[in-house]
């Protein structure tokens, strides 16, 4: 393959990862707490050397997290909670402890407040929110005091990060960090309701749209390339025999 070709396979390359990272934000368009992705390309600029000119080749640097909040619906379940500002909520898993701005919660066996997946949330202390039988109405505050007829029960532990674009994102909800957490001494939250994904569907087909037209172009302009190399090597055949 000759140089126009590689050129043209590093650009299929981008779109299709970007064409991939729409996809998924499409996907996603119901998840709650879901930040938006949007991929990072740069360009690799060879020298030029002789008759040979320099030459830009598609490159794949990252993925970019919108950080915008998502829309707050009410849901009227007690065991739901909306963080309005920064922040994520703590959870307790396998793997170690996780973040995450989803905030449908539910209650097990245990009495402890777990999320979707059974992880539990963590409260202020760094030990799981746990219920007692007898706690039937619970109240969780605008500061993530949790609280049942019973009296106080703990208070939900809210951090933020320096930079949020270094959490890695672990499935559509959960993430995970390197960099030490620092906790929310002030944070703001919405019991019976839950974060939406900030993912515009409308915008994201669009994107989507154009994105698959770049790589139809892209693929038409690699088969005009490779039918350009068969008709030079049927030439220099022909001239041989």
């Amino acid at each position: 393959m000759d140089q126009p070709g590689y050129v043209i396979l590093s650009r299929l390359s981008a779109q299709m990862r970007a064409t991939q990272v729409l996809a998924n934000n499409i996907a996603n368009a119901d998840t709650p707490a879901f930040r938006a992705e949007r991929p990072v390309f740069a360009a690799h600029l060879t020298r030029a050397s002789g008759e040979s000119p320099a030459i830009a080749y598609s490159l794949d640097r990252a993925t970019w997290r919108d950080t915008r909040l998502g829309p707050v619906a009410t849901t009227g379940n007690p065991l739901d909670v909306a963080l309005r500002g920064e922040g994520f909520f703590v959870l307790e898993t396998p793997s170690g402890e996780r973040y995450t701005r989803a905030g449908r919660f539910t209650q097990d066996q245990a009495g402890r407040l777990t999320d979707a997946d059974g992880h539990a949330v963590l409260g202020a202390g760094g030990a799981p929110i746990t219920f007692a039988p007898g706690d039937t109405r619970i109240e969780i505050q605008g500061d993530g005091t949790v609280r049942s007829e019973n009296g106080v029960i703990g208070r939900l532990r809210v951090v933020r990060f320096a930079d949020p674009q270094r959490l890695r994102a672990e499935g559509n909800r959960l993430y995970a960090a390197e960099d030490a957490p620092e906790e929310v001494p002030r944070p703001l939250l919405v019991q019976g309701a839950v974060e939406g994904s900030n993912v515009s569907p409308i915008t994201e087909i669009t994107r989507l749209t154009q994105d698959v037209r770049d790589f139809q172009f892209a693929t038409q302009f690699a088969e005009r390339e490779g039918d350009r190399l068969q008709s030079a090597i049927d030439r220099i055949l022909r001239r041989r025999n």
